[in-house]
């Protein structure tokens, strides 16, 4: 089915447009972007349940931009109402002239920036999906996680906890323009478990999920995860730690999308490029990786929960290739950086919600598919690991260093799983060193859409990532 576009962005449409149309006369450039976007959050564990209406991205309001001589300001609203329009422009253009005459006071030095593009164009989007989070049983939903909740409990006498969670957004967007009329909808859910092991003064935690552009029904796939779940953190209380040092190592997708992530997706993010904060705008054209190195980014080159039909400044969803065949070919841009920098816009515009501003933000970030296989990966393999679930990341694009944290790693020797474990893992490098060691590339890709990413420490926004196995080099500790 199609996911139907929000009934309450199309009864404000038209006085939408009339708010433009109002704006036109006093700016050079207006656009509203009105979000309409609802789901459900579902947190079981044995020892809490929690349902909630709102998920990472749910939301209601507006945010209208507006520029006059190469001075943009924005305005967010959550009260917008149909019989008001005329005041409610008079107090956006009230607020604009109140901040200019602050910046003026202050004699602050004010960045300008050409005009937006506004081609005229009209858009009207509904994904595909199989089950609305409108519609959901929430009650029977529960009692199924409550079920392999308890269900994972049995499976292992280590166990302390096993919690799951549910989430699942419909998402509405309206973007308007004196010329654009573009709307989408979509859907898009995920899933996790989380098993809590212990042994002892041990404890180890596992975590695994499921993510796509889909309704509810993705959660049927939970039951197919609980097993290896539980008997991973069962298997971690017996891991040892690394003795740190450079190590071949395999990048199981998973672990090959956080490095797409850390290395070049903050990496070429080019709202950085204007803030001259990320080495990638020096090697525009340059080696970065070997030759077996390739990546695209964008809405389109992946279906999950970031793909969209186009961004929060009503720019159309793309597919980038960053990286072709280990030559950096660009970096991803929202709008204004780009009139900044000379370039196109991406389509990688994004906000958290209506009230913050847009940043150059990841969609699908990922690795593409190589020749090679993992067995035959595993066997060029004399001394190494295979690493495997990702914790965490940090970047450093001035410097082009990442620091990833691994679940655990997998013993190779001489071509062959041990079977001993380490963890957890730190893996770190500098990233054309990382990828320039890149000899194997596996056929088979996978994307994963669990989680959120910052930008820093805030800016919380919906990411995925992911590629095929990887074998390079690199430090673990």
């Amino acid at each position: 089915m199609k996911a139907p576009f929000s009934s309450y962005l199309n009864e404000i449409a038209p006085a939408v447009h009339e708010l433009t149309d109002l704006l036109s006369s006093d700016f050079d450039y207006v656009s509203v972007l009105a979000s309409d976007s609802k789901g459900f959050s579902i947190r079981i564990s044995q020892h809490s349940r929690s349902v909630s209406d709102q998920t990472m991205t749910t939301e209601r309001g507006m945010t209208v931009r507006f520029c006059r001589d190469g001075l943009y300001s924005e305005y967010a609203l959550n009260d917008f109402s149909t019989d008001s329009v005329k005041e409610t422009a008079a107090k956006i253009i009230a607020a604009r002239n109140a901040q200019i005459s602050v910046l003026n006071e202050c004699g602050s030095d004010i960045y300008r920036t050409d005009v937006l593009d506004d081609e005229p164009m009209k858009l009207f989007a509904e994904m595909e999906t199989g089950t609305m989070p409108e519609e959901a049983d929430l009650k029977a939903l529960v009692e199924k996680l409550t079920a392999l909740s308890d269900e994972g409990m049995k499976m292992s006498e280590y166990l302390i906890d096993c919690a799951l969670s549910a989430d699942s957004t419909h998402i509405s967007k309206l973007f308007v323009t004196k010329n654009r009329d573009l709307r989408q909808s979509y859907v898009y859910s995920e899933g996790t478990i989380v098993a809590i092991s212990a042994k002892g003064e041990v404890s180890r935690i596992m975590y695994d999920g499921i993510a796509d552009q889909c309704g509810p029904e993705l959660f049927e796939k939970l039951d197919e995860k609980l097993p290896s779940a539980v008997k991973e953190a069962e298997a971690l209380l017996d891991a040892d730690s690394i003795e740190p040092g450079e190590y071949e190592i395999i990048a199981t997708p998973e672990i090959s999308g956080l490095i797409a992530h850390e290395a070049f997706g903050h990496g070429v993010e080019m709202d950085m490029f204007v803030k001259n904060r990320a080495l990638g705008k020096d090697y525009i054209g340059k080696r970065v990786g070997s030759d077996l190195v390739s990546m695209h980014e964008g809405a389109l080159c992946a279906k999950n929960v970031t793909s969209y039909a186009f961004d929060d400044e009503g720019v159309l969803a793309q597919d980038v290739t960053e990286i072709d065949h280990g030559i950096l070919k660009t970096g991803i841009c929202d709008a204004l950086s780009a009139k900044r920098l000379g370039v196109q816009p991406t389509g990688n515009g994004k906000r958290e919600n209506f009230e913050h501003k847009v940043y150059t933000r990841m969609t699908n970030t990922i690795f593409d598919s190589g020749t090679d296989t993992f067995e035959d990966m595993l066997a060029s393999v004399r001394y190494g690991f295979l690493l495997e679930g990702t914790e965490s990341g940090m970047e450093d694009p001035k410097h082009w260093g990442i620091q990833c944290a691994v679940r655990s790693g997998r013993e190779i020797k001489d071509g062959k799983l041990t079977g001993r474990i380490v963890s957890p893992v730190i893996m770190t490098g500098y990233v054309p060193d990382l990828l320039g060691n890149v000899t194997m590339v596996s056929k088979d890709r996978v994307v994963f859409g669990n989680g959120g990413c910052g930008k820093g420490y805030k800016e919380f926004v919906k990411v995925a990532d992911g590629g095929p196995y990887l074998k390079t080099k690199a430090r673990l500790g």
